[in-house]
């Protein structure tokens, strides 16, 4: 059985859609997925790039690209009152959810579908509270363990080359984004193909502009 460490920030439309998908898209598979919470923002500056809702030509095809999505896989999708927004208190809520940093579906379901189901604030302080009351975490979200494990998954995610989120790791290999769940199941498929590609040899082809570092 195959372990997918599944990277998520609940801020991410795309990560919604990529875990509601999930399960269709990898269903008579044998695998186990391990849920990490991190901080996109985090990665994103790690690797000196904008959101993609910080350019705004950007963030309105995003949005419109995320619905047209959603409708076609039957899933429901209500933007939150504002988005971007805050999202720590939410990963840290899901941290502490669990004594080991890792929530299960269920805690990641309920965190999704809180921001992307009803259209209402997903960083209001009053819903945080009710949720964190009907989650009962198992650490005090605020607490710094649990501030150390976000940072610690995050770490994690950056020394495997994980740039953003969903992000999918199997066998050392970092599959990202939605559309890549096709080329996921590919591979736990056993797909020859990936034995004729040098995964790693792919960063060493010469770039004629200068790569930031």
């Amino acid at each position: 059985m195959k372990q997918i460490t599944f990277y998520l920030d609940f801020i991410s439309p795309y990560a919604y859609l990529a875990f509601e998908e999930l399960p269709r898209a990898l269903q008579g598979l044998s695998y186990h997925v391990v849920y990490k919470p991190v901080f996109l923002g985090g990665l994103l500056k790690h690797n000196a790039v904008l959101g993609p809702a910080e350019v705004p030509p950007k963030r309105a095809w995003i949005y419109r690209h995320v619905q047209w999505l959603a409708q076609r896989q039957s899933i429901p999708l209500d933007f939150p009152a504002a988005h971007p927004f805050n999202p720590l208190g939410l990963l840290r809520l899901a941290i502490a959810c669990d004594a080991q940093g890792l929530p299960n579906r269920y805690v990641c379901e309920t965190l999704f579908r809180h921001v992307w189901q009803g259209g209402a604030d997903a960083a209001d302080t009053q819903r945080l509270e009710d949720l964190t009351m009907s989650l009962s975490p198992a650490q005090d979200a605020a607490g710094a363990p649990v501030k150390a494990q976000l940072k610690a998954h995050g770490d994690e995610a950056i020394a495997l080359q994980v740039f953003g989120a969903p992000s999918f790791a199997v066998d050392g290999k970092v599959f990202w984004g939605l559309d890549a769940l096709p080329m996921l199941r590919s591979y736990l498929e056993g797909d020859a193909w990936f034995a004729t590609l040098d995964w790693d040899g792919i960063a060493a082809i010469p770039s004629a502009i200068a790569l930031r570092k």
